[in-house]
């Protein structure tokens, strides 16, 4: 039989997650963030879950390709525009819209030859500086690009880097949203510039388009001030394995490499049939939650490349072969979200997600 690890992914939970968006910024359209292969789960396999949005935004050529190719024939946006001129025919040929944030994809835009112009997002720098204009540049830029014949109609964008930030912290999207505005007044077009984080924490930003990721696919993007119950939210992703060994501890025995855990006094533990081979994060430390047959339980020891162990104390009719959910759906209405294993590990549920490992069977449920 084969190695009994597996990925699910739960296309109800996905159309859950999107009405959700919905509920939360009902006078905007809504783009489906599908970039890095849908966070890890496969755009083929959301697509079903995620064809009930006004449109799919996401990276690069080869993702547009696919989204045109399982029959979508609304928006689509290239979040972070063409890499070189050359981008712009795939663009005129599959009618993508596409992010315009540097001088230079305005040049090859003023250089491209189409019949057909093509819509653009101007996107302002307002203050994370990643992509984007200065709000100095801004004007410029979009006086540049209304003359152009290439161009038809122009959006206005942009990102913002603290939208999930705690109250108590003094950061926030006010700053943010100041400059956009300042640097926008009065242009024509469509604004989009919420992401999962402001979606949900700041509905005055939610303006024509809203750009949900994390958040449809069952994360909370301020986790830990608040999880996804919090939201509303369903985990859209379940890795589940199962027990292949049981082992009984005496006091002072000790689990795994390094011997980081010692058994303070008589103890089971299982070992599960997943490791940072598989995604699971290595660095997740002993008492990272862990689902044995629905029930909550911990991590003990190093993760390995292909097994981790569990205590199972609490859960003392576990035997081989009983179902570990290491993040997900479980057995019996049991839940473990994605955050809470992410956490400890020091890292993001959006990381997990994308982290998946290419061995691990992947199915739609």
């Amino acid at each position: 039989m084969p190695r009994p690890i597996e990925a699910l992914i739960h296309v109800d939970a996905l159309v859950h997650n999107l009405a959700r968006v919905r509920e939360c910024a009902p006078d905007a359209r809504v783009w489906a963030v599908v970039k890095a292969n849908a966070y890890g789960h496969g755009i083929e396999r959301v697509y079903d879950g995620l064809r009930g949005a006004d449109g799919f935004a996401l990276l690069d050529l080869a993702e547009a390709e696919r989204v045109r190719a399982l029959g979508w024939r609304g928006p689509v946006l290239l979040l972070e525009g063409v890499f070189e001129p050359r981008d712009l025919e795939l663009c005129s040929r599959l009618d993508l819209w596409h992010t315009v944030h540097c001088s230079e994809q305005i040049d090859w835009l003023a250089a491209h030859k189409t019949q057909a112009p093509q819509r653009v997002f101007l996107k302002l720098n307002s203050g994370m500086n990643r992509l984007g204009l200065r709000p100095e540049a801004f004007r410029s830029a979009w006086t540049r690009l209304n003359a152009l014949p290439q161009v038809g109609e122009i959006s206005l964008m942009t990102h913002f880097a603290d939208a999930d930030a705690a109250p108590a912290s003094g950061r926030g999207i006010d700053e943010a949203m100041a400059r956009f505005e300042a640097a926008t007044r009065d242009l024509p077009g469509e604004r989009s510039v919420a992401n999962s984080a402001a979606t949900l924490r700041h509905a005055a930003a939610a303006a024509d388009w809203v750009r949900p990721g994390i958040m449809v696919y069952g994360s909370a993007p301020d986790f830990p001030q608040h999880d996804i119950a919090h939201w509303g939210l369903r985990p859209t992703m379940t890795l589940r394995s199962r027990l292949i060994a049981v082992q009984r501890l005496a006091q002072g025995d000790r689990v795994g490499y390094g011997s980081s855990f010692t058994a303070e006094g008589p103890m089971r533990i299982g070992i599960v049939a997943c490791g940072y081979a598989d995604g699971y994060p290595r660095h997740a430390p002993s008492g990272t939650p862990m689902l044995v047959d629905g029930v909550r339980t911990r991590t003990v020891g190093r993760v390995s490349m292909d097994m981790l162990t569990v205590d199972l104390t609490p859960v003392p009719a576990a035997a081989l072969g009983s179902e570990v959910t290491l993040w997900g759906e479980g057995p019996r209405g049991s839940r473990l979200p994605i955050d809470e294993v992410a956490d400890p590990a020091g890292t993001l549920g959006y990381e997990l997600m994308c982290a998946l490992a290419m061995r691990v069977p992947v199915r739609a449920v």
